[in-house]
């Protein structure tokens, strides 16, 4: 079951947020489709880019021609993420010198965009808008429907995701660690944990989850916080998120429609449902133009925020 505020209405449909970008990250290290009844396929990590195709060149940076011209030749070392960047670290693969060039293969997929690894021949399906061959006879194929995402080609990561802030899954990522970060910062909570120079990763979906078991209103001002309640929204951070991840994320309309986490929202797409701990029904209201739920009774404010709409 899929969300209903995620996939019947077009202004709601959420991009992949950190837990759906990482599970679509494993799955591509492990050769597992992303959606079921596809077939599984060998991993790309080790195999060459023998060719490289486009035909939205303007989702390119910094160039169609960059991508489908400097690819090919690159082997695919590994498979990872930096917020919610997919990121293929490659090196020169058969090149003279061998790893003496690395770059990499950045990819945000934003709202629509798709990861597969199908073997050459397979129809395209009609979104597809670019396509790397591999030398095992498979291509990894990213489409986009709405074409918002974006394909980069860099020889340091920090070109595109230099200002993102630190992973809240890492280890790095302390309750000193986040207390140093919020302590200059006076904004309203929902808005400021969706700020990716702040922390790296979080969307709407996982800020109200984390908002929630905080218990915290989405308009709380950070700089109010007691030291006890920048600590519950630490937890609240990354419990959200590992729960996500256990299940796999959410499932985002056709993008990543595997997920199952939209069965154990607490609070997102919730409205007029009971609160898990209370009882009282979610509330919905409008917050920087995203929608935002949250439990009146455990989640106070006192006086009506400023800004919000219901």
């Amino acid at each position: 079951m899929v969300c209903t505020e995620i996939r019947n209405q077009k202004s709601k449909i959420e991009m992949p947020e950190l837990p759906e970008v990482e599970t679509i990250v494993r799955k591509l290290r492990n050769g597992e489709p992303v959606e079921r009844g596809l077939p599984t396929y060998p991993t790309p990590v080790r195999h060459v880019i023998t060719r490289a195709w486009t035909d939205w060149p303007r989702a390119a940076f910094p160039s169609g021609d960059a991508i489908t011209q400097r690819l090919p030749g690159y082997r695919i070392q590994s498979i990872g993420r930096r917020g919610k960047y997919i990121v293929f670290t490659l090196s020169s693969g058969h090149r003279v010198p061998a790893c003496a060039d690395q770059r990499y293969l950045m990819i945000h997929l934003k709202m629509s965009g798709r990861l597969d690894v199908l073997q050459e021949g397979t129809p395209r399906a009609k979104h597809v808008h670019f396509v790397f061959a591999l030398d095992n006879g498979y291509e990894l194929r990213f489409s986009d429907a709405r074409k918002f995402g974006r394909v980069y080609l860099v020889s340091d990561p920090a070109e595109v995701t230099g200002r993102l802030g630190p992973e809240p899954l890492e280890a790095a990522f302390t309750l000193k660690a986040f207390r140093g970060l919020i302590a200059n910062k006076s904004g309203a909570l929902k808005p400021l944990l969706l700020d990716q120079t702040f922390v790296a990763g979080i969307g709407n979906i996982y800020a109200d989850e984390a908002l929630w078991r905080a218990k915290l209103h989405p308009l709380r001002r950070a700089g109010t916080l007691a030291p006890d309640q920048v600590a519950a929204l630490h937890r609240g951070i990354r419990a959200a998120l590992k729960d996500g991840l256990r299940h796999q994320g959410a499932a985002i309309d056709w993008v990543y429609p595997e997920g199952n986490y939209q069965d154990h929202f607490r609070v997102y797409g919730q409205t007029g449902q009971p609160c898990r701990r209370c009882r009282t029904a979610i509330r919905r209201i409008v917050v920087g133009q995203r929608g935002t739920h949250f439990c009146p009774r455990c989640q106070r404010q006192g006086r009506p925020p400023r800004g919000a709409r219901g």
